[in-house]
């Protein structure tokens, strides 16, 4: 699918940028990793680019090509041109997320971009619209090389000191500045630890939405000398940080997942949907959880999710059902597994196939484990059908290798770029001695 350009759209950042007194454009994109990349070009360039692109070195870019088909055009796209707000306002700086082609023009296919693209209109060509809500999790630290958080606030603390609960205020102001409407925004469960929370949108806009989420996070804390990251798990003994993702999906005007004569106002298709999540968790795991790191946040004991099961309200399972609140368009399924360092435009592709392989083939949802999964003993856990998710990138890697519903989610470019760069980020962990060892063994042995 090439994106098609929209003209009023193109006209309508060209009047803007007069308006505005924007003097430069700076265009995004990201490699497969969901690392921002991007390049800026003055206004004067403008006009020419939104019609025919700017001409990139993909063979630079991670994942994207090979240095004798690095040629690549990163094509606007015009109804994501936003003002920066943190950026002067005379000669201010805008931006545009572009879509990634190749010198003829046709898609690339190894563009994250692309790929979300894909699978939303494999759901389009099903009769449904695609919608995520994520809560995105992160902490602010005094500094960039030590972990030291900036408050000791807890869960929902209202005065946890420190500059933590400004900054979540000036981050709010700058994504409700750039048209991201915010839901709500609180102190997290650990010292340091904040979550602001967007209210749902169709998933390649929400996409881009994370991307530009985790850039102002980064710049306001940045402007008052704080440090913020999305590092899954920084500390030891503090919990992790999450991207639980509300997903529904819509036929029409009509919430799909509704059905006011079911218990849990489920319908079938998101009972089938919400049974393929849970069969197809571990092998999409390793796109949901893409660092090393992310897997010390997968662990027992800290809310975060480490079993494949479902339930109707149990805040610490893969998946839960919120309850029902009298409004057919709230009705969702809230998937816990993801954090907030992922690739989105890779993480919603393999979420949306999981769901969909669900619906094609009428997964049949069983019943939700009602039992503390974590006091099961093994025998129990099997005899209920629960399945441990992968404990490590390695095991994450050697699922999704052969699972033929990620390496068709992705594509084959990106499928195969993806595995590889993982499994060197697996080999050098593997290879590296940490400070539990040395800590541990040094002296004793």
């Amino acid at each position: 699918m090439i994106p098609i350009p929209d003209q009023a759209a193109a006209s309508y950042v060209l009047h803007s940028a007069n308006e505005l007194d924007v003097k430069f454009i700076r265009l995004w994109f990201t490699d497969i990793l969901g690392t921002l990349k991007g390049f800026a070009i003055t206004v004067d360039e403008l006009e020419e680019v939104l019609d025919r692109g700017a001409t990139i070195d993909g063979s630079s870019i991670a994942g994207f090509a090979r240095s004798d088909e690095s040629d690549m055009i990163a094509m606007p796209d015009p109804s994501t041109w936003q003002l920066l707000p943190w950026r002067p306002r005379e000669n201010a700086v805008a931006r545009m997320f572009c879509d990634i082609l190749r010198p003829d023009g046709t898609a690339f296919d190894g563009d994250p971009r692309h790929v979300l693209r894909r699978n939303v209109q494999r759901a389009s060509d099903m009769g449904f619209s695609f919608y995520i809500g994520p809560e995105l999790e992160y902490f602010y630290l005094e500094q960039s090389d030590t972990v030291t958080p900036v408050d000791q606030g807890g869960y929902f603390d209202q005065s946890s000191g420190g500059a933590g609960p400004d900054l979540r205020r000036e981050t709010v102001l700058a994504l409700e500045q750039l048209g991201i409407p915010v839901a709500h925004s609180h102190h997290e469960v650990a010292p340091g630890q904040h979550e602001i929370d967007l209210r749902h949108t169709n998933a390649l806009a929400m996409a881009d939405t994370v991307i530009t989420y985790r850039v102002v996070v980064k710049e306001i804390a940045a402007q008052h000398g704080v440090f913020a990251t999305f590092m899954p798990r920084p500390f030891n003994d503090q919990n992790g940080s999450g991207m639980h993702c509300h997903l529904s999906m819509a036929r029409g005007e009509q919430n799909a997942f509704f059905d006011e004569d079911d218990a849990l106002h489920l319908s079938a298709t998101g009972r089938s949907f919400l049974a393929g999540l849970v069969r197809h968790s571990a092998e999409i795991t390793a796109v949901t959880n893409q660092w090393v790191n992310s897997y010390k946040r997968l662990v027992p004991g800290i809310e975060a999710p480490a079993y494949s099961v479902w339930t109707g309200g149990n805040w610490g399972d893969l998946v839960r059902v919120p309850p029902y609140q009298g409004r057919a368009e709230a009705v969702r399924i809230e998937y816990r597994a993801p954090d907030s360092a992922c690739n989105p435009y890779l993480a919603f592709s393999v979420m949306l196939a999981a769901g969909l392989k669900g619906v094609e083939d009428g997964y049949e949802l069983g019943e939700p484990v009602s039992s503390d999964v974590e006091s099961m003993s093994p025998a129990e856990r099997a005899a209920a059908g629960v399945s441990r998710l992968p404990s490590n990138l390695g095991h994450a890697l050697e699922l999704a290798r052969n699972s033929e519903l990620v390496r068709d989610a992705l594509g084959e470019s990106v499928f195969d770029n993806f595995i590889r760069n993982k499994e060197i980020e697996w080999r050098e962990f593997e290879s590296t001695v940490t400070d539990f060892e040395v800590a541990r063994y040094l002296k004793a042995l």
